[in-house]
């Protein structure tokens, strides 16, 4: 087992620790494994918590299925999420872009500054 670093962007870390989100989309290949910490960050690298990675899987953004939205932010639309992403990446997201859905539970939380 590794400890593994995912940072998020505002207001995910408050999402996450309310209890709102438990899923999160990688691009990059962070070769989580189910067991893994998962050392949760925001953007800056502050400490909010850890978790635990319950499952992981890849997929595409297009071939998304209910299990792998479900416990993640909700967007308006496909293109809001696509600009999103493009953002998060600085590359262009299409429904076509590899993408590891990682499903994970909260084991603490660190009150930071």
């Amino acid at each position: 087992m590794s400890e593994i670093v995912l940072k998020f962007s505002e207001p995910l870390p408050g999402m996450i620790l309310r209890g709102e989100k438990d899923i999160t989309w990688r691009v990059t290949d962070y070769n989580v494994q189910v067991g893994d910490t998962l050392v949760l960050c925001h953007n800056d690298g502050r400490e909010f918590g850890r978790a635990k990675a319950l499952w992981v899987k890849k997929t595409t953004f297009g071939s998304f299925t209910a299990e792998d939205t479900q416990g993640h932010e909700q967007f308006s639309s496909e293109e809001d999420m696509y600009k999103t992403y493009s953002t998060y990446y600085r590359k262009k997201i299409t429904s076509e872009t590899e993408v590891f859905v990682i499903k994970f539970e909260l084991l603490n939380k660190l009150h930071s500054s």
